[in-house]
């Protein structure tokens, strides 16, 4: 699909847009059905609630065929060509999973941590978010900062002592601190991001943004790809390969009904 010119003004403006149901409600269900297959991994690739529910596991695509073949599918890879205007591979991609008192995400900007200890040279990227339960006010939905891509990166590094180490580098987090928060809400706003499933999100990664504990009984369930043009590589390679790439072959797509194929 093609995007047309006002959706392209409100990506470069805001930093964002949202693709409403893009996927069908076939489709969702095959990738909600793959998100709780891989969800049950033992392995360090899924982080976990404090009761032990799973919360997130990095690097979706690397352990199901459904996630694979979901990075190549056109309706997200066209229009995020046409946005970034070059090929792309997939430097990270994630379940993230909110179950009724489901973590909270700090405030942050995906390029802080991606620069600085992957090695992504330039925000030059695109956060892919596929909603597989509608997200409302109600479910803890992703808040976001509108314009502070264009702010450049305001993260600082905070050392997480309660985080395992990984290589090195999983402990350090990029999070916005409180004065640069007011000083960019009081200047930008903040809005939430909402959709019914099957919706997707299109985001610059250097969007500020965050999410609440979710206090419903109303689960939500996104997947998220983070997609870097192809001559953007990050190669410090201190993280795992489910945090940070190493395949930087350009996404070739499917076709339009890949995914059907799993039924």
């Amino acid at each position: 699909m093609d995007l047309n010119k006002e959706q392209v003004c409100e990506y470069d403006e805001k930093g964002w847009i949202i693709l409403p149901q893009l996927f069908s409600k076939e489709e969702v269900y095959i990738l909600e059905s793959a998100a709780m297959d891989v969800l049950q991994r033992p392995g360090p690739e899924v982080a976990r609630e404090l009761n032990g529910d799973p919360h997130v596991c990095w690097g979706m695509h690397l352990f199901d065929e459904r996630f694979a073949a979901l990075t190549r599918h056109p309706s997200l890879l066209l229009p995020v060509e046409q946005l970034m205007r070059n090929q792309v591979f997939v430097h990270q991609s994630r379940i993230n999973i909110k179950q009724q008192n489901g973590s909270i995400v700090e405030w942050h900007q995906d390029f802080g941590t991606y620069h600085r200890v992957d090695g992504i040279p330039e925000a030059r990227g695109i956060m892919i978010g596929i909603f597989l339960d509608d997200v409302s006010a109600c479910n803890a939905p992703v808040l976001a900062v509108p314009g502070s891509h264009k702010e450049g990166v305001v993260s600082e590094a905070v050392i997480d002592n309660t985080v395992a180490d990984h290589d090195g580098a999983a402990k350090y987090r990029y999070d916005i601190t409180e004065s640069t928060m007011q000083r960019l809400v009081e200047k930008l706003g903040i809005e939430s991001i909402q959709g019914p499933a099957g919706s997707v999100l299109l985001m610059n990664m250097t969007v500020v943004h965050g999410s609440s504990v979710n206090i419903s009984p109303l689960r939500r369930l996104l997947l998220y790809l983070n997609v870097s043009a192809i001559d953007n590589r990050g190669e410090s390679f201190v993280r795992p390969e489910y945090y940070a790439a190493r395949d930087f072959a350009p996404l070739v797509p499917l076709d339009p009904s890949c995914l059907l194929s799993y039924q």
